[in-house]
């Protein structure tokens, strides 16, 4: 009876797909026809974009739905080929539109876009849309990212995207733009109103105009990136009050005049390029700007002229470039002693007298160019052995001088570095759309594309070690395999941007699931990943993924006539009723008996183990699913739903019949439990029930299965939210999430009955809902307290490296204190934003070193800080709050806080944060300030919102006090 009983079940449901109307789905009506539109006009469409499914609850690609209005669509790297549907303008609700590195993606923009006024992201960069930047982007007032880049945009830059008070990222860069920059007016807008904005890219236009009236100090621009255009006009004075500027190219265009003096205020800014222009008067005095890197004035108009002092006082610099300049007199020999420099570029000056390179000459010196200068004599170190072009001096016509090696004009490139797959240098050769996996010698198809850098702050492209560290971020912070990432063909290209073609390669398998490539694709888009500082500003264009090139995939039309269709739908919905009415009476009949069984034996699948030690769990509110249930939650386990993935088997997004979204982890078969452990787990999620603790909904336990199915927290990890997602988390949100975690465990020592040890404190254990609003998870190596155990419990070391509590480590001797160090480190992790141990290095052992009370602004941790907290270093709260991590951290567990008194401590550095000193928070005080919303780029911008009082304690125990932002 059952078995036929599921088999109407099953008809029933593939008759409902295809015949019930549009106005029963998950997905609003309008939504739908919008994202049918967009597939009509698709030939290479992803392939479970069908009009037979919901795109809400049919799992489509790429598309993010909120209570049945879809408000993301991401759909980078997958190929698609055709023009934007101007009913992209239908999604209203649409918060992230990212359709990036798709080049077979074209047409004009439709100007309906400028109907998403929800749109916080839009990206587009990498496609090959055509036409003007449609003005009605100037509607979008919540827009933070616009990135249009590498496209063929033409005309105009549009006034009205001055009207995006937002906008914090604005790329306009390798297109065909052409006119000048728009001011604002008494009646139109202009992009000088842009004061919150940090990235003007306009590079590589055919722009003109003079710059005059664009900038203003009440700008916080960090990147000015206006190279290879045609801009003409003097340099305006204006930007030296730009305090906040780091890079600033205005190279390859007509700009003359002199260099206002201004720029030698930017005392922030690490590259500075005004080369190839008609610049004239003396060279600017950069003496002040003492973190600049890298400054190319080569190729201008100046008055002939000295080597100018800051040549040998500004310690920072890695790359001097002033060819064509006038220089004359000797040049300086201190020049080759400063400690960072790498490269030296003065040819075609007129340097004379005698060339001194001797003495303790900087070891990353690898280019020395003086080519075509009037050098007579030259005392060369011999440890000295990287390029030197002396080349058209009258030094190379002494005979007693090495001219093969310094004066041909042909001088040895240096090796630039790449990936290293020695260790597979004996297997065969790949396929040809297949590469070598250099982290397991296998093939694999690889994600493929070049990271452009367009501002690094160095020039040597032989240090293995920066490369590495580039190989390490894109690892760790894209979530791939270690060694799954190839850097190769790099080099500095003719506009001076730095070109390195970058190989992916997926964790298991041999080829990326379409999920994964819009997953990495966004990350490289959206600038969530950051590369390490000294690349500077990135732009990634991917190229096609091999197994996603080839025929049409989707946007086929049907081939039924209209009135086809009608009786297609007439008679399905006949006999969904008729079925229907079969279906109630046997599950009518089947709820009757399953009543008796659970009667009699609510776990009656708890029987089909060998060994059921313990009889059933005791459960509180936890649901037993049945296999099938989740099942087809999650379409039969599909990728498209994995959300997570670890030793223990995967993590899917499932949507339960009633609409509550879980997340089901399933062990896998390698790595299940036995009964007693899997029962420990359900007993201890079952009852414990805090704000910061993750909800167990329900487990099942039948068909071979260990699944756990826990509430759906949206906002992933503290770690992926620190290193992968870019959520920009400011330091009162990190004061939250402290907080928010803390009081969790603290729930856990002092008011859970019997107390329980998590065991397992890490920033991967602790998730964050939509406001970031952190939770404790993961309970499977938990420990629960009896009264006689107080104190301690002996037990088989476990644990994840990096946060074991050494004392437990040595002793076995586990307590609430052993969390205590683990969440110790974890409160580290939010001030640095790095991994326990990085590079062999471990965090704590780090931040005890470098720790100097007598250092005021950084308390000796600048180097180890997260730069996104930098500016938070500098008050005492950041103090409080590293001395207080490092009391949890103490090797002695007895030294260390309880979590009770950790809670109190964040508490009143929260406090202090929010009212601006040493009071708590007054009754003006609003959410953004407590959120610390107003500090930059917010994930989920809150918008009436309240700050109200409530209770550490569970069911409402005034425990300890503690402020909540919640939506009004």
């Amino acid at each position: 009876m059952e078995e036929a009983t599921r088999r109407t079940l099953l008809l029933v449901l593939a008759v409902l797909a295809a015949s019930v109307p549009a106005g029963f789905c998950a997905t609003n009506p309008q939504d739908t026809a919008a994202l049918n539109s967009l597939l009509s006009e698709w030939t290479n469409a992803p392939l479970n974009w069908s009009p037979a499914t919901d795109p809400c609850d049919g799992g489509w690609d790429g598309v993010r739905c909120s209570n049945g209005r879809v408000d993301s669509l991401r759909l980078s790297s997958v190929n698609i080929q055709g023009t934007l549907s101007d009913r992209i303008g239908q999604l209203t609700q649409l918060v992230y539109l990212d359709l990036s590195f798709n080049i077979g993606l074209g047409g004009t923009m439709p100007a309906s876009i400028g109907s998403l006024s929800k749109l916080t992201t839009l990206i587009l960069a990498g496609c090959s849309f055509t036409g003007s930047i449609p003005q009605e982007l100037g509607n979008l007032a919540q827009l933070w990212f616009l990135a249009l880049n590498s496209n063929k945009f033409s005309g105009n830059i549009p006034p009205t995207l001055g009207l995006l008070a937002n906008l914090f990222w604005l790329d306009l860069a390798d297109n065909q733009l052409t006119g000048t920059i728009p001011i604002s007016t008494a009646t139109a807008a202009g992009l000088d109103l842009l004061v919150n904005t940090k990235h003007f890219h306009f590079n590589k236009n055919r722009l003109s105009g003079t710059l005059a009236g664009l900038f203003n100090s009440n700008m916080t621009l960090l990147h000015i990136l206006f190279d290879s255009n045609q801009f003409t006009g003097s340099i305006p004075a204006e930007i030296g009050g730009i305090s906040s500027l780091q890079v600033l190219r205005l190279d390859r265009n007509s700009l003359s005049g002199a260099v206002p003096s201004s720029i030698g205020n930017l005392e922030s800014l690490n590259e500075l390029s005004l080369a190839s222009n008609q610049l004239t008067g003396s060279l600017p005095d950069l003496s002040n700007m003492t973190k600049l890197n890298v400054v190319d004035l080569g190729n201008n108009l100046f008055d002939a002229s000295v080597a100018p002092t800051w040549f040998t006082t500004l310690t920072s610099l890695t790359s001097v470039s002033i060819s064509h300049g006038k220089l004359i007199g000797e040049v300086p020999p201190g020049l080759f002693r400063l400690p960072q420099l790498q490269k030296v570029a003065l040819s075609d000056n007129t340097f004379n007298g005698t060339l001194e390179i001797t003495g303790s000459i900087n070891k990353q010196l690898q280019a020395i160019d003086l080519m075509n200068n009037n050098i007579f004599a030259a005392n060369i170190t011999q440890s000295y052995n990287k390029t030197l072009a002396l080349f058209g001096n009258p030094v190379c016509a002494d005979q007693d001088f090495p001219t093969k090696q310094y004066c041909s004009k042909e001088q040895a490139n240096m090796i630039a570095y790449a990936t290293s797959l020695s260790k597979c240098s004996s297997l065969a050769s790949c396929s040809s759309d297949q590469n070598l996996n250099p982290a397991n010698c296998g093939c694999a198809y690889s994600y493929d594309g070049k990271m452009v850098f367009r501002a690094p702050f160095f020039t040597d492209l032989t240090d293995s070690s920066t490369f590495q560290e580039l190989e390490t971020s894109l690892t760790t912070q894209l979530s791939l395999r270690d060694g799954a990432v190839s850097l190769s063909g790099i080099q500095f290209n003719t506009d001076d941007y730095l070109v390195v073609q970058v190989k992916l390669f997926p964790s298991s398998g041999t080829s990326f699931n379409v999920s994964d490539l819009i997953r990495i694709g966004f990350l490289l888009s959206n600038q969530t990943y950051k590369p390490p500082s000294v690349f500077g500003p990135y732009y990634f264009i991917a190229d096609q993924y091999a197994l996603l090139a080839g025929a049409p995939r989707g946007g086929k039309k049907s081939h039924f006539s209209t009135g086809a269709i009608a009786g297609i739908a007439v008679g399905g919905g006949l006999l969904v009723v008729a079925l229907i009415i079969m279906v109630l009476f046997a599950l009518r009949q089947r709820r009757k008996t399953q009543e008796v069984i659970e009667r009699t034996d609510p776990f009656a699948s708890w029987g089909v183990s060998q060994k059921d030690s313990g009889g059933a769990p005791q459960l509180k509110g936890a649901r037993n699913f049945s296999f099938i249930e989740l099942r087809n939650c999650t379409n039969n386990f599909s990728d498209s739903h994995e959300i997570g993935s670890g030793g223990y088997g995967k993590v899917y997004k499932g949507t339960l019949v009633d609409g509550t979204r879980v997340a089901i982890k399933r062990a896998q078969s390698g790595s299940m439990q036995g009964v007693v452990e899997f029962k420990n787990e359900i007993e201890l999620l079952s009852r414990v029930h805090h704000r910061n603790l993750v909800s167990l909904v329900g487990f099942c336990f039948e068909q071979g299965e260990q699944m756990l199915v826990y509430e759906y927290i949206s906002n992933g990890t503290l770690r992926e939210n620190l290193l992968v997602r870019g959520t920009y988390l400011d330091w009162k949100k990190r004061l939250r999430i402290a907080l928010g975690s803390a009081r969790g465990l603290a729930y856990l020592h002092e008011l859970a009955d019997p107390p329980i040890i998590h065991r397992d404190v890490k920033s991967t254990n602790i998730l964050l809902d939509d406001h970031l609003k952190a939770k404790v998870a993961d309970f499977g190596l938990s420990k629960l307290v009896s009264d006689t155990q107080k104190g301690h419990v002996s037990t088989q070391v476990k644990g994840t490296l990096g946060y074991l509590d050494p004392e437990y480590y040595m002793t076995q001797q586990l307590s609430e204190k052993s969390d205590v160090y683990s969440f110790g480190v974890v409160m580290l992790e939010l001030v640095s934003g790095r991994q326990p141990i990085e590079s062999g290095k471990y965090i704590v052992r780090e931040v005890r070193l470098a720790i100097d009370p007598n250092d005021r602004d950084y308390y000796g941790l600048r180097r180890h800080l997260d730069p996104a907290i930098r500016d938070s270093a500098r008050t005492a709260g950041f103090r409080r709050f590293v001395q207080l991590a490092m009391r949890c951290v103490d090797e002695t567990a007895a030294q260390r806080p309880g979590m009770g008194e950790v809670v109190k401590e964040i508490e009143a550095m929260l406090q202090n944060e929010v009212a601006g000193g040493d009071g708590f928070i007054s009754a003006g005080s609003s959410a953004n300030d407590f959120d610390g919303a107003g500090g930059g780029p917010p994930s989920h911008p809150y918008s009436d919102t309240e700050i109200t009082r409530g209770s550490y304690g569970d069911n409402g125990s005034d425990y300890m006090p503690y402020f909540e932002v919640k939506p009004k």
